[in-house]
């Protein structure tokens, strides 16, 4: 044993003289690569990345201390044309040989081809060029170090670097930063020439971010600045600007304080040659103007007619094409109101979401019959009344081994002539499986079509008027839509349809509000029989049962199988009829009689009318934020209304004692769903990223289950990695149907992501959750939550996985292993699976959350 240990280190160590002796390999001899850059403060050591961030030279980045990218350049080639032209040269035989299969021209094109030069270019694309060490860059960053600490009130600070060359052809940097004392604010005070801004600023001097005897950070003077200009942008001061606003700072005999001195002097403008100054105004809006039918071409405007309506001019080429309301609530600037540029914004972004016009252009100009006022005016260009987009895709999956599927799609604007926009859009599938009979020998066995309509508002319609409750500045909308959807050789062959009324508002910026009125679904299933098909996880207990206790051999079939549907159908009747003729002892009664249970839940034709209300939040400001925050919440309520109506209508209840509505169950439930997102940007590249899910769904009156569309499962690509898709769960059962699902559902997740090279990222994760059921007939206490105690029945993956970061997408690749299974005994449940083997691939576009 000892041997072996000896002889693994001797390895290692091997490994890493080479390592270390390539590293260099390409570094001139009178050069030094950069391996090691420290920062010290006050002799103290940091790891703060904010200060790493101030250095210019960084040295080549590692994974594990292994330079991986630096030694992918190493393997690339210098100049590869230059040495197959050198080859050619050299070798005028096969010179010659190449010309006679190709052409001079083609032999001179093939140096830069692929074959000869893109390996190396590729390498040369993803790799990094070795980090030499520059005195002058590291002369810049001593710079760079103070005037960040001298931002944040060290004013006397100092920086300096020592060098560690001890190893040849390498070198570390350490930068010492001497911080001495911090400056602290101690008065502010004001110079502001223009009255009427210094006014505004005297109204609203609390808020002011500068605060005495805080140190002085010239970000919160930047961020004061943005304050101050947003707040007079607002109230009327239309030539301000954020430059227009100095800071004068005082520190001498002060005892490390600053006096500070806000300066905002006159508008300074230029008339002829000369430079004249007067002050700032807080303008007024003297008129709106809309020109409803601008061209794309610039400064092109055709005015042939016009119309007045509450204070808001139009001018049109044609005759106007809108209801003057459906553009004026859109519209936020108001004739005798003072500028704003929030306002403005807000104009534009309800324009653009009425989905319309292209984007619209808004322009101010002093009014020439009033020099305190302005003129509004708002470019609007229409888009094409009607747009189709038709698309085609090709598919394979594990019910159709080819498939052709096809999309279209017509969009309606302004059907109304009040910025509707009615949209109509026709799916179809055609697929081949061979896992169908198909005595016509038609190679297109399986088929789905559907037929979706939508028709979009850009305001709330309901019979009273909601303007105080929901304003415009909401931007609210409403949706009514349908669609029909019909499959023929697909599982049960659903015909699926559903009509929905929603609202949807947004209270602030990045807050989102979506209550559906009514959410209709109604699920048909046709081809019943093709049940035990579907499901084979059931068929296979029932079949072996039917064998153990000697079933008719009527039932079965040559391959002494029982035969769907009559034979699965007749031993279910002979166990659990009026009149049964078998009799299992009471573990697989129990069984027999779940797998009847679940086949009568799942072949059951559903009628769900539902309402519901959800509430969405988060702080990302763009799709590239890595440092942000959101959640989700939504609560649904089935079958209220329908049960009023059920007992209003006297309908008879059907066999099960459970009402019905046109001859259907209807589904009565109330559910309620959180989800909260957190992502922290460590540093670079680097990202911690974490979600917690939680989800109830309880049944009550007419039902006492969830129907499927509406249940939880776990597993796949976005929630627990480690395990497929409705294989996890419910609790400790170990996924014993083919669809497992429940009415209960908790996950956390968690996954830190890291740049490898060049577009390529990883992430290593982690996936906790399962479902259970609760307060539903399920009473298998391995199925069922029970208080804390079924925690424990959390199932925990974890895994690594490989990202491409396209930029419009990313292509993601993840392994995940079964770390703690709940189904397993209890000395079997931790890291018995951990293998590649036994792992789970996940192929998903884009991140998981």
């Amino acid at each position: 044993m000892k041997k072996r240990v000896t002889k693994i280190s001797l390895f290692i160590l091997i490994g890493l003289i080479i390592i270390s002796c390539t590293v260099t390999k390409r570094v001139p001899d009178t050069k030094r690569l950069l391996t090691r850059n420290e920062i010290a403060i006050d002799s103290k050591k940091t790891t703060d990345e904010n200060l790493f961030f101030q250095l210019y030279q960084k040295p080549n980045s590692s994974i594990l201390g292994y330079r991986l990218r630096l030694h992918l350049f190493y393997l690339t080639k210098k100049n590869p044309d230059s040495t197959y032209s050198h080859l050619l040269q050299k070798n005028p035989h096969t010179h010659a040989t190449l010309t006679k299969l190709l052409s001079e021209k083609q032999v001179g094109r093939l140096g830069k081809s692929f074959l000869v030069s893109g390996w190396s270019n590729f390498l040369s694309k993803i790799g990094e060029t070795p980090v030499i060490f520059d005195s002058v860059q590291a002369d810049k960053s001593v710079k760079r170090l103070e005037s960040y600490f001298y931002n944040k009130g060290y004013f006397n600070v100092k920086a300096g670097y020592k060098k560690n060359t001890t190893h040849s052809k390498k070198i570390a940097i350490t930068y010492d930063v001497n911080l001495h004392k911090v400056f602290n604010i101690d008065s502010l005070k004001t110079n502001i020439t223009s009255t009427k801004l210094d006014s505004l600023y005297q109204s609203k001097k609390s808020n002011s971010l500068i605060k005495s005897g805080t140190p002085y950070n010239t970000e919160i003077f930047n961020n004061e600045r943005s304050r101050i200009t947003n707040d007079f942008r607002n109230n009327g001061a239309y030539l301000f600007q954020q430059n227009n606003i100095l800071y004068k700072l005082d520190t001498i005999n002060t005892s490390k304080k600053v006096n500070v001195t806000l300066v905002i002097k006159d508008y300074e403008y230029r008339e002829n040659d000369s430079s004249k100054t007067t002050p700032f105004k807080l303008y007024k809006i003297n008129k709106v103007a809309i020109y409803t039918d601008q061209s794309n071409v610039k400064n092109e405007v055709k005015i042939n007619d016009s119309l007045s309506y509450k204070n808001v001019v139009f001018y049109t080429e044609h005759k106007l094409k809108y209801r003057p309301k459906a553009i004026t609530d859109a519209v936020f600037i108001s004739k005798g109101s003072l500028f704003s540029d929030n306002n403005t914004l807000l104009t534009t972004r309800y324009l653009n979401n009425l989905r319309i016009f292209k984007y619209p252009t808004i322009l101010y100009k002093i009014d020439p019959k009033d020099a305190n006022g302005l003129i509004a005016s708002i470019y609007l260009t229409p888009k094409k009344k009607y747009s189709f987009n038709p698309s085609v895709d090709f598919t394979h999956s594990t019910i159709q081994d080819f498939g052709i599927s096809g999309y279209t799609s017509l969009a309606i604007r302004n059907v109304f002539n009040g910025a509707e926009i009615f949209e109509v859009g026709f799916r179809g599938n055609v697929g081949a499986s061979r896992a169908l009979s198909n005595p016509n020998n038609t190679f297109f066995n399986i088929s789905e079509i559907g037929l979706d309509a939508k028709l979009n508002f850009p305001r709330i319609l309901f019979p009273i008027n909601t303007e105080k409750i929901i304003p415009k500045s909401m931007i609210p909308s409403t949706v009514l839509s349908v669609g029909y959807t019909k499959q023929r050789n697909i599982g049960l062959d659903k015909q699926n349809f559903t009509s929905t009324l929603s609202y949807n508002w947004s209270p602030r910026k990045n807050i989102m509000v979506k209550y559906d009125m009514f959410n209709i679904q109604f699920v048909k299933n046709v081809n019943v029989g093709n049940y035990f098909n579907i499901y084979q996880s059931s068929y296979n207990a029932l079949n072996t049962l039917a064998h153990q206790y000697a079933a008719p051999s009527s039932y079965f079939d040559g391959a002494n199988n029982l035969v769907i549907e009559n034979g699965t159908n007749g031993f279910l009747n002979d166990v659990l009829g009026a009149n049964p003729s078998i009799f299992p002892n009471d573990q697989d009664l129990k069984t027999i009689r779940s797998i009847e249970e679940r086949k009568n839940r799942l072949t059951e034709n559903n009628l769900i009318f539902a309402s519901n209300f959800s509430f969405s939040k988060t702080s990302s400001k763009n799709l590239s934020d890595r440092n942000f925050y959101s959640f989700k919440s939504k609560i649904e309520a089935a079958g209220n209304f329908l049960s009023l109506l059920a007992r209003m209508s006297k309908q008879l209840d059907n066999q099960g004692g459970a009402n019905t509505f046109f001859e259907v169950q209807y589904s009565q439930y109330i559910k309620g769903e959180f989800e909260f997102i957190k992502h922290w940007n460590i540093s670079g590249k680097k990202v911690f990223a974490i979600r917690s899910f939680a989800g109830l769904a309880v049944p009550y009156g007419n039902s006492n289950s969830i129907p499927f569309s509406r249940s939880y499962f776990s597993g796949g690509s976005n929630d627990n990695r480690a395990w497929q898709p409705y294989s996890l769960g419910p609790g400790r059962s170990g996924g014993l149907n083919d669809f497992n699902e429940a009415n209960m559902k908790l996950s956390l997740s968690s996954e830190f992501r890291f740049n490898l090279f060049y577009k390529f990222n990883g992430a290593l994760f982690a996936d906790a959750g399962n479902i259970w059921n609760v307060f539903d007939n399920v009473v298998d206490e391995n199925f069922t939550f029970n208080g804390l105690k079924s925690l424990k029945d959390i199932a925990l993956g974890s895994g690594l996985g490989i990202r491409y970061d396209q930029g419009l997408f990313v292509v993601r690749f993840d392994f995940g292993f079964k770390t703690y299974n709940p189904a397993k005994p209890n000395a079997e449940k931790w890291f018995r699976e951990v293998n590649f083997p036994q792992g789970v691939l996940n192929i998903g576009i884009n991140y998981p959350f």
